[in-house]
């Protein structure tokens, strides 16, 4: 396969799973990559991406962000998150193909994507929600999952009746979070010791550019 033609189109079958979550719309495809693509994409994502680490300011002190960053959107699709201001960078033309495949996976077109590198199982991400405004209103967001697996937790913002889950992300999976979701689910990548080698997520998104 060509460099510039990396795609997930070799015959893979991922099982899928939708985990019962009330006010969610979520689905896991399991083996959503075949192992060769997601080989190759981690490859790709560990070598020629420019990643980048912010500083979180979290009351009133600076902190390194535990995770490195790259934003990748149309022109003048600036992202900010968490005091973070992300302006984009080109997106790579070796993920294109998979970017259409997701993309008639989720029923979306996705013009943005937000890829993070977790170096190792100390790299994290707190407790969240993709809910910015220039996301539109019940946004789709499609993570594709490269590398080491990872734990991801979710926990509903308001019921204390509903108990937290946790789904594993492996190599190659691909989770689908849409409908209300980020309106009534909080999500975290907790720190795991026993990891020690990279995992890369991208996330794709909807950005609503003015």
């Amino acid at each position: 396969m060509h460099d510039a033609q990396l795609a997930l189109f070799g015959g893979n079958q991922p099982s899928q799973a939708q985990p019962a979550l009330p006010d969610a719309d979520v689905r896991h495809l399991v083996g959503f990559l075949s192992r060769s693509d997601a080989d190759a994409l981690l490859r790709h994502a560990l070598d020629t991406i420019d990643w980048r680490q912010d500083t979180l300011r979290v009351f009133g002190k600076e902190h390194m962000q535990p995770r490195l960053t790259q934003w990748f959107g149309p022109p003048g699709g600036t992202y900010r998150y968490s005091g973070i201001e992300m302006r984009p960078v080109e997106w790579p033309s070796w993920l294109e193909a998979t970017r259409q495949g997701i993309e008639a996976t989720a029923g979306v077109r996705f013009n943005s994507m937000l890829g993070n590198l977790y170096r190792n199982g100390q790299d994290t991400v707190g407790w969240h929600a993709d809910d910015e405004p220039e996301l539109g209103h019940q946004p789709v967001i499609a993570s594709l999952s490269l590398g080491a697996g990872r734990d991801f937790r979710l926990k509903h913002r308001t019921r204390d009746d509903v108990a937290p889950v946790t789904l594993h992300l492996g190599h190659g999976d691909l989770l689908v979070m849409a409908g209300n979701t980020q309106h009534a689910w909080l999500h975290t990548v907790p720190r795991r010791a026993r990891v020690s080698k990279p995992r890369v997520n991208f996330t794709f998104r909807r950005l609503v550019v003015p």
